[in-house]
């Protein structure tokens, strides 16, 4: 055979080697504690059901709701050892694969919704990149909603937190802090251990969002609720690099572009499924109680600026605090103009 022969077949063979390629299957193996039924869930669902229809099948997700996988720390172990592909995190486990992302979550940073998605629209690019250089795609904020205390005493100073027995999420260095700056010493423990230690007494305050706090019945055990949130807890599904570029340009397009769409809802609903859920606790006879004045309103804000602090250096810049900081400045300074 002379070479110009084998060198087309060898074409050939490239060609017909390439065309199962392009049309099997990827299976994206996907984790989140969120359980079945919640806004959450249903959101994913929908997101899988037109990501395959859109692919024709191309690419999908199968999804281990529930933390069956494990904590966030178990998923994006599974992540870099292969064994899923995708998750939906929230701050803690983005914590995991992007430190920089927990500024997010720091204490006493946003007044309102208005200056959240000011910050993440701002900023969106840049955490793209962060993303990316760590091995991750980006393919959705979802916002897990503020953050309340709840305990079984009322709660309106900061010297009523330090007579609790507060619990904090094993690991979580933005809990850490938090509570290091309103001389608290929690209780660690994985956040799937927590119902139990309810039950036992081994804590008898707890932090969430309220559309978390429901479904996990942590309300239950709990009789108060400081009406000021901490904070507001970031989320965001992402998907590891070395799966996003096993899939064609197209079919990457479509993930990015539904993922913008769908969890983009999902925020606006967390919002509103965290509102009706305050209702809710409201009913349940969980009682809310509000700081004892201006004067510790912004004793918090002093703790929590405190708290930023002192993560600079271990999570995020000196640099990337005051870029977020001095943007809410001149947001709020435009808005009260």
């Amino acid at each position: 055979m002379t070479f110009s022969k084998r060198a087309a077949l060898f074409s050939i063979l490239c060609l017909i080697s390439s065309v199962p390629a392009l049309n099997a299957q990827t299976l994206v193996k996907f984790a989140t504690l969120a359980p079945e039924g919640t806004a959450w869930m249903k959101t994913m669902r929908a997101f899988n059901d037109e990501l395959g229809a859109k692919t024709a099948g191309r690419v999908k997700f199968k999804i281990y709701a529930g933390g069956v996988s494990g904590d966030e720390k178990d998923v994006a172990r599974k992540i870099r050892l292969g064994q899923l592909q995708a998750a939906g995190f929230t701050g803690v486990g983005l914590g995991e694969i992007a430190p920089e992302t927990r500024i997010l979550d720091t204490p006493f940073l946003f007044k309102n919704n208005a200056e959240i998605d000011h910050i993440y629209k701002m900023l969106d690019p840049d955490f793209r990149k962060i993303f990316e250089s760590k091995g991750y795609i980006l393919l959705g904020w979802t916002e897990v909603g503020n953050v309340y205390m709840f305990a079984n005493s009322p709660l309106t100073t900061p010297a009523d937190l330090q007579k609790v027995k507060m619990w904090i999420w094993e690991g979580d260095p933005i809990a850490e802090a938090t509570f290091a700056s309103m001389q608290i010493k929690p209780i660690p423990l994985s956040i799937t251990d927590v119902m139990t230690s309810l039950q036992t007494g081994m804590i008898n305050a707890v932090y969430n969002a309220p559309a978390t706090v429901i479904p996990l019945q942590w309300y239950t055990k709990m009789k108060y609720v400081m009406s000021l949130p901490i904070a507001t807890a970031s989320g965001a599904v992402v998907i590891s690099k070395k799966a996003f570029d096993l899939i064609s340009k197209a079919d990457q397009k479509v993930l990015l572009d539904l993922g913008d769409k769908h969890f983009k809802a999902l925020t606006a609903v967390s919002r509103k499924d965290n509102e009706r859920s305050l209702t809710t606790l409201k009913n349940e006879k969980v009682t809310f109680t509000d700081p004892a004045g201006p004067e510790v309103i912004a004793t918090f804000e002093r703790m929590g600026e405190e708290a930023r602090r002192s993560l600079v250096g271990k999570l995020y810049t000196k640099e990337l605090l005051e870029k977020i900081e001095n943007a809410l400045k001149q947001f709020r300074a435009k808005k009260k103009a």
